[in-house]
Order: structure tokens, then sequence, then C-alpha cells
């Protein structure tokens, strides 16, 4: 069975940030760590090459196919800042509205400038999607 591929890195979180293109880009990524640890409350973690997660759970398929992800976590893409709402959008309608600019698929948030969003509504989001995640997954760590 093939084995999930975004794993923690270990490598610096501060190290990634300060190589993120364009400069924009990597000002969006301090302002996100600021959000994230607010709404969290858990240190930020390199999953992969380019995905800065926050927590841990593990889940088993029905299928049997098991792993672990991040409770949420962000990106910095050169088109847009990607937030990943792991439970999902269903129950978000209203802040979606309120949030600003943006495009969705299903677990992930795309915000193409940051400074046209409504930061607190992005904090409410992420820090109820956690808590939702945490429910969920009662056996969740923090790294």
């Amino acid at each position: 069975m093939a084995e999930n591929k975004t794993m923690p890195t270990g490598a610096p979180v501060d190290d990634f940030i300060a190589g993120v293109e364009p400069n924009r880009r990597r000002e969006e990524s301090t302002l996100m760590l600021d959000l994230m640890a607010r709404a969290t409350g858990l240190r930020p973690q390199m999953w992969g090459p380019s995905i800065i997660g926050y927590g841990r759970y593990a889940y088993t398929y029905d299928s049997g196919h098991s792993g672990q992800s991040m409770l949420t976590g962000f990106s910095p893409r050169k088109a847009a800042m990607v937030v990943y709402i792991v439970p999902g959008f269903a129950a978000f309608s209203g802040q979606l509205l309120r949030l600003g600019p943006h495009t969705h698929s299903v677990s992930c948030l795309y915000l193409k400038r940051l400074d046209r969003v409504d930061a607190g509504v992005l904090e409410d989001i992420v820090s109820t999607s956690v808590r939702a995640m945490q429910v969920r997954y009662p056996d969740w760590t923090p790294a």
C-alpha cells in the first residue's frame, strides 16, 4: 500500500518562509504564521517541502488504508495562499460570505491576496476547523 507523501520533515519553518517568492507572498506567510498561532495554539511544522502544518491526527479508512495528516495548515503558492480546512466547508457558509475574495475546493481555501480578506473571519474558520478535528480525532497530537 502506498505511503502518504506529505509527512512532517523536520525542516525549519523559518528557512522555508525565507525562501518564499514573490516577496508579497513571503510577507503574507509571516502574517499567516501569526494568525495560525492564534487560531490553533500549536507550533508550525513543515509537512513535505511546501506545507506548514499544525497538529497531527491518525486516520483509518474503511478500505483499511491508514496514515497521519495535519489538523490544518497553509502553503504559500505563487498563485494563491492555500489554507487547508480539513473537515471541509459545509459548516462555514456564513463565514465564507464575509471572508472576502476567495475560492475553495473540498478542503482547500485559496486566497490570492491576504490583504483583501477579513483576517478575523479567516482565524475563526481555522480555529473552528481545528476544534472540529480535535473532537473527531480525540487522539490527535500537537506535533
